[in-house]
């Protein structure tokens, strides 16, 4: 029975059985995939007033309102309001009392012919959980993994189906809602962001957004230092980027300290005639050798403390730099340099963090230090040699006269030595002095 109910066809068809559900699909780029299903399945004529696809920008302004962006939450947002309103204004009196009124909406950029554009897109849902009652919204980001147009059109049809099915039949927890939304798609497409308002959705969208995140239904996600979250593309799209990362429980002044240090280096590097630099803290959604993963409200927290600090947060799903800094390459080819502590680098060298991956240490560093890619090793107390595996702490000479370890302090044995004297002589690991 579970294997039914998560099946595309018989979600869809289940919507267009279901005579209290009665609306309009409304989709701009990647086909008409979403309608197709319950257009196919049967009994249609009793889920669908309208389909509409507006794929002309002109055409699309003239409905919906002029816009600088047409895939977008802004334009998601602008076609349910429009629909709904069109939808309540010409059936409600003819079928308000018995009718769940819904209108989807979707504005995709699917694989062009050339394949040089980003694969993403929003889709959202305005709906009644009741007949005549007042209207809830659901909006998510997505990012479409698939490398063929004709495959993330499809990806795009399976996923507004579960959304439809989702608020309708699977609101009992916001887990169980979640868990429905990537049903079938499940590493095709990767959902960044969601968004709720409404008198029956009580959800927070920055615990849920990160509940995705650990699901492993996305990778990153998007805290701005003002506002709700965005999409990470939204943040680092094509900026020469600094960060952080870390657990931050809690974070503590000296992170700060380290970031605005790496800020002044890169700005430095780059000169007065690029763009600025965005300095962001990277909070690692997974708890690294612990039993469970802290809680998307805990997450929250740290998040609130950290942009606190002034700056933006991405929470990262995975923990290793490498991971992290491929990410970030999707968006931006600009410099991108990772600020660590000196003791953290030592870690970093650790053989354990890469049993998964066959070349071990040099596999990661290979994977971390792409192009234009460095790390800054900022000076830290002694004392932060407590958190090491006494072997690594070992590493160490004895601090300075302030106290404080550096990166010339690390001498590890060999055949490790040979590697960190290459990336330091290459440039890859630079020291960042204190401030």
């Amino acid at each position: 029975m579970a294997d039914v109910e998560n099946d595309t066809h018989h979600k869809a068809l289940r919507i267009n059985l279901d005579a209290t559900c009665y609306g309009t699909i409304a989709e701009i780029g990647a086909g008409q995939e979403v309608a197709r299903w319950f257009l196919q399945v049967g009994g249609a004529s009793g889920t669908v007033a309208k389909t509409v696809s507006a794929y002309d920008m002109t055409v699309s302004d003239a409905i919906y309102g002029k816009t600088t962006r047409y895939v977008s939450r802004k334009r998601v947002e602008d076609m349910l309001a429009h629909e709904y309103e069109l939808l309540i204004e010409r059936l409600a009196a003819a079928r308000g009392a018995k009718t769940r009124f819904f209108v989807f909406a979707d504005t995709i950029s699917a694989r062009n012919f050339a394949g040089t554009n980003e694969c993403h897109g929003w889709l959202g849902i305005r709906f009644q959980t009741r007949a005549g009652g007042a209207p809830n919204d659901l909006v998510i980001h997505v990012n479409l993994l698939d490398q063929s147009n004709l495959l993330q059109q499809q990806a795009v049809g399976i996923l507004g189906v579960n959304l439809i099915h989702a608020v309708f039949y699977q609101r009992e927890s916001l887990s169980t809602l979640l868990a429905a939304l990537c049903d079938e798609v499940a590493g095709r497409i990767e959902v960044d962001l969601i968004a709720a308002r409404g008198p029956d959705l009580d959800i927070d969208e920055r615990a849920a957004t990160i509940e995705l995140l650990q699901r492993g239904f996305a990778e990153a996600a998007g805290f701005p230092v003002d506002g709700p979250p965005v999409p990470p593309s939204e943040l680092i799209r094509k900026r020469p980027l600094v960060f952080a990362q870390g657990l931050f429980a809690p974070p503590e002044p000296i992170n700060t300290t380290m970031l605005s240090a790496g800020y002044d280096h890169l700005k430095s590097e780059i000169g007065p005639d690029e763009r600025p630099p965005l300095p962001l803290f990277v909070l690692i959604g997974r708890n690294l050798g612990e039993e469970h993963d802290a809680k998307p409200t805990e997450l929250v927290e740290r998040v609130d403390l950290l942009r606190g600090m002034g700056r933006d947060v991405l929470v990262a799903r995975a923990p290793e730099a490498y991971r992290i800094v491929r990410y970030a390459l999707r968006y931006t080819t600009a410099p991108l340099r990772l600020v660590i502590g000196a003791a953290a680098l030592a870690d970093l060298l650790q053989r354990r963090h890469y049993r998964a991956l066959d070349g071990e240490v040099m596999e990661a560093l290979a994977r971390l230090f792409a192009t234009n890619v460095r790390v800054y090793v900022y000076p830290m107390p002694a004392a932060t040699l407590a958190r090491l595996d006494p072997a690594a702490a070992a590493w160490f000479a004895a601090p300075d006269a302030h106290g404080n370890i550096a990166l010339d302090h690390l001498t590890v044995p060999p055949p490790l030595s040979h590697l960190l004297a290459y990336l330091v002589e290459a440039g890859f690991l630079r020291s960042v002095p204190a401030v």
